[in-house]
């Protein structure tokens, strides 16, 4: 498998035109499932299988798992600035640096992974209450540049399925039960 498949297992995000109601439902509906699905992906992992790189020069598990928290509550701060002012300049943060930090070396998964279901909880309260012109909103991203929230709700939606895939992909690669 080349490296580019195991960085992307799913493909690279591929922003869509405007979603339809029933395509944003389906988009909340991954964020919903990605807690769960994360859960799934690490069960039963030893200590020594979280140490294991997703792939030569990737995260370890544990680092990708620490990872989807700080990115997804990231978003829903962006969500939220985006909803009540008019296109917020949004602050990047650098994902590599925040991944080496000692907690995401040291804490325990479940900390994260309940971190990640109660976020999740609070973020679906939220989206599901959003219109469509809330949806059409932008916030301004100083690397990408204008972004509605239809652009971050596909985003999202896809990089909780990524980094899933990352860990299933590798318990896979490696005949992990």
């Amino acid at each position: 498998m080349s490296d580019a498949d195991l960085r992307y297992p799913i493909g690279k995000f591929q922003p869509s035109a405007t979603p339809s109601e029933e395509e944003r439902r389906k988009l909340i509906a991954q964020i919903e499932e990605a807690p769960k699905r994360l859960r799934a992906a690490v069960a039963g992992l030893t200590r020594e299988q979280l140490a294991t790189p997703y792939r030569d020069g990737g995260w370890t598990v544990q680092q990708v798992v620490h990872h989807l928290p700080d990115s997804h509550m990231n978003a829903y701060v962006r969500f939220k600035l985006a909803l009540t002012e008019d296109e917020p300049t949004i602050k990047p943060y650098n994902e590599t640096r925040w991944a080496e930090l000692s907690d995401s070396k040291t804490t325990p998964i479940e900390t994260s992974l309940a971190m990640f279901d109660a976020l999740h909880e609070r973020w679906l309260h939220l989206l599901r209450g959003m219109t469509a012109a809330d949806f059409a909103r932008k916030m301004n991203h100083p690397e990408r540049g204008p972004m509605s929230l239809d652009d971050a709700l596909g985003m999202y939606a896809w990089h909780g399925h990524h980094h899933v895939a990352h860990i299933t992909g590798l318990r896979q690669r490696k005949g992990w039960k």
